[in-house]
C-alpha cells in the first residue's frame, strides 16, 4: 500500500448511546492505545453527543465528525445541521450518503454529491460512502452501481470513500475479502479514469459492512483495503479497539 495512505478506521455509533456512556467510552478507548495509532481514528456519535465527545476527545490524536449535514450553509431547515456547526462542535469529518441514508430518507446520488461538496467548502473531511443492495449484487449491477455512486462525487484530494454492500450493513454477513478486495479495485481503477492516477493512489477506501474482531485481520491483510467503517461493532471499545489493531498492525 502506498505511503501516502494511511490507514483509517472510523466508529459509526449510530442512533446509540447517551452522554454518560459516550465519555465513558472514550476514557477506554484512550487508554487503550499503546501510544499513537499508526492508523488514524475517526468517531462518528449522533449530534447531541458531539459536545461531550469532543471534550473528551480533546489533545488526544481521535477526530471526529458529523453522521450526517445539510448540503445548505445555513438557513431555514429544520433539524437540519451545517458544516460550519459540525466544525464549531470539534468535528473535522462528516459521514456523508451512508446507506440508511440514501434508503431510510431517500437521498439520492446528487443530493450525497451536494453534501460532499458542503463537507469540502466548510473545511470537514467527507466519508462518502458507495453500496450496492442484495438485489442489485444478485442482478450483476454491482458495478453499475459502484460507478453511478462515485461518478457523481467531486473528484477532491480530501475525500475519503467507503464501501458498504448495503446486504452486509447490520445483517451479520460480511463481503468476503475477495469481494471486498474486487469491489476496491474496481473503484480506484474508476476514480483513474475519471480523475487520473494520482489521484486514484491516493485515495482512500474503506470497507464497511458488519465488520467485526472476528473478520477485522482478514480483511485487514487485503492491501486494497485503506481501512474499515465499523457500526456495531464499534459500540464497545474493547471490540473497536480490536479492530483498530488489526488495521494498524
Amino acid at each position: 500500500m502506498p505511503a501516502v495512505r494511511r490507514r483509517l478506521v472510523a466508529a459509526n455509533w449510530k442512533m446509540n448511546l447517551d452522554r454518560t456512556a459516550a465519555e465513558s467510552y472514550c476514557r477506554t478507548l484512550l487508554a487503550g492505545f499503546d501510544g499513537a495509532p499508526s492508523a488514524e481514528v475517526v468517531i462518528f456519535p449522533s449530534h447531541p453527543l458531539l459536545a461531550p465527545v469532543a471534550r473528551a476527545l480533546d489533545g488526544s490524536p481521535v477526530g471526529l465528525g458529523g453522521q450526517d449535514l445539510s448540503p445548505e450553509p445555513a438557513g431555514a431547515f429544520t433539524g437540519d445541521v451545517s458544516a460550519a456547526q459540525l466544525a464549531d462542535a470539534g468535528c473535522g469529518w462528516a459521514l456523508c450518503g451512508h446507506s440508511e441514508r440514501r434508503q431510510g430518507h431517500g437521498e439520492s446520488d446528487a443530493l450525497v454529491a451536494r453534501k460532499v461538496a458542503a463537507a469540502l467548502a466548510g473545511g470537514l473531511v467527507p466519508v462518502a460512502c458507495v453500496g450496492e443492495t442484495a438485489a442489485e449484487r444478485a442482478a450483476g449491477r454491482t458495478f453499475e452501481v459502484l460507478g453511478r455512486q462515485l461518478d457523481a462525487l467531486p473528484a477532491d484530494p480530501r475525500l475519503v470513500l467507503a464501501y458498504e454492500p448495503v446486504w452486509a450493513i447490520g445483517t451479520g454477513q460480511t463481503a468476503t475479502p475477495e469481494i471486498a478486495r474486487e469491489a476496491h479495485a474496481f473503484l480506484r481503477a474508476r476514480a483513474a479514469q475519471r480523475a487520473g492516477e494520482a489521484f486514484a493512489a491516493a485515495l482512500r477506501i474503506l470497507y464497511g459492512g458488519s465488520v467485526s474482531p472476528d473478520n477485522a485481520a482478514a480483511l485487514a491483510a487485503e492491501a486494497e483495503l485503506d481501512g474499515a467503517l465499523v457500526g456495531g461493532a464499534s459500540l464497545d471499545p474493547d471490540r473497536f479497539l480490536a479492530i483498530l489493531h488489526s488495521f494498524a498492525a
